[in-house]
């Protein structure tokens, strides 16, 4: 069997990064969803993710329980070991990344791919709002941050927009993955 494929979902707050990786998944059943360990309250809402608090969060990052992690938003974020297990099974993950690790992963993850979602400020704007997880304030800073570019140097990259209908946005996302492979 084959080495799997760590496939980096990127794009800006509201872009849709969840719901395109979980239609994805759901179009295809050899791509998995890798669940992110964050210093967030369990019940915030949004993605599928394991809730700790910032104390157990280090101890989990110094006990090397994450392959890759980083701060964003006043949290801290981490990628659990076992995504390793499951790339060396030959499964394709799916996972949703910060900028910041990009570079990182790209080092770690034989064949990795960033998958950077883009979509205009007014379209993001209006799903940050009807999400309600963020004051207005919070809102505001997110979107200032919206054309923040990708690091560097990075060898593969994929970009959609996902403006449209999501059924259209993960038909670009999956031809594109498929054109990478090839």
């Amino acid at each position: 069997m084959s080495a799997g494929r760590l496939i980096g979902v990127v794009g800006p707050s509201g872009v849709g990064k969840d719901s395109v990786m979980a239609a994805l998944a759901a179009a295809r059943p050899d791509f998995g969803l890798v669940r992110r360990v964050i210093t967030r309250a369990s019940d915030a809402g949004g993605e599928s993710f394991d809730a700790v608090e910032p104390a157990e969060f280090e101890r989990r990052c110094m006990a090397g329980d994450f392959v890759l992690h980083w701060h964003a938003h006043g949290l801290r974020y981490g990628i659990p070991v076992g995504v390793c297990d499951r790339l060396a099974a030959g499964e394709t993950c799916l996972v949703n990344l910060s900028r910041t690790v990009l570079a990182e992963a790209e080092r770690r993850f034989d064949g990795f791919v960033t998958l950077h979602l883009t979509a205009p400020p007014e379209v993001l704007s209006d799903r940050l709002a009807a999400r309600g997880r963020e004051a207005p304030e919070e809102v505001a800073r997110r979107l200032s941050r919206s054309d923040f570019g990708l690091p560097p140097g990075l060898a593969r990259v994929i970009e959609v927009a996902n403006t449209g209908p999501l059924d259209r946005t993960v038909a670009r996302a999956l031809a594109a993955l498929q054109i990478e492979r090839a």
